[in-house]
C-alpha cells in the first residue's frame, strides 16, 4: 500500500483516484498528526471487504466452506453441473 501526504494527494486528486480505481490499490493519505491519517480505496475494494466480513462472521456459511474444503482436499467431493449448463432452466 502506497502512502502520500495530504497536500500532494489534494493537488493531484484526480490522478490518485484514477490510480486507486485502476490498480485496486488503496492509498494511505498521511497528515502531520498520524491519528488523522486515512486510507482511500475504491468502491469495489470496499464492497469486497464488507462482503468478506459478512461471510466470515456467518458461522453457517463458514462451516459449509470448511466442509467443502475438507471434502476437496480428501478427494471425497462430487462434481455437479451448474444450473443451466446441461439443462433448460
Amino acid at each position: 500500500m502506497q502512502a502520500v501526504n495530504y497536500s500532494n494527494f489534494r493537488q493531484n486528486l484526480k490522478s490518485y483516484l484514477q490510480t486507486i480505481n485502476e490498480d485496486s490499490e488503496p492509498f494511505i493519505v498521511t497528515t502531520k498528526d498520524a491519528k488523522n491519517d486515512v486510507v482511500v480505496l475504491s468502491v469495489d475494494e470496499y464492497d469486497s471487504l464488507v462482503e468478506t466480513a459478512k461471510i466470515t462472521s456467518n458461522s453457517y456459511l463458514m462451516g459449509k466452506i470448511k466442509r467443502g474444503d475438507q471434502q476437496f482436499s480428501q478427494g471425497t467431493f462430487t462434481q455437479h453441473n451448474l444450473l443451466g449448463e446441461d439443462e433448460d432452466v
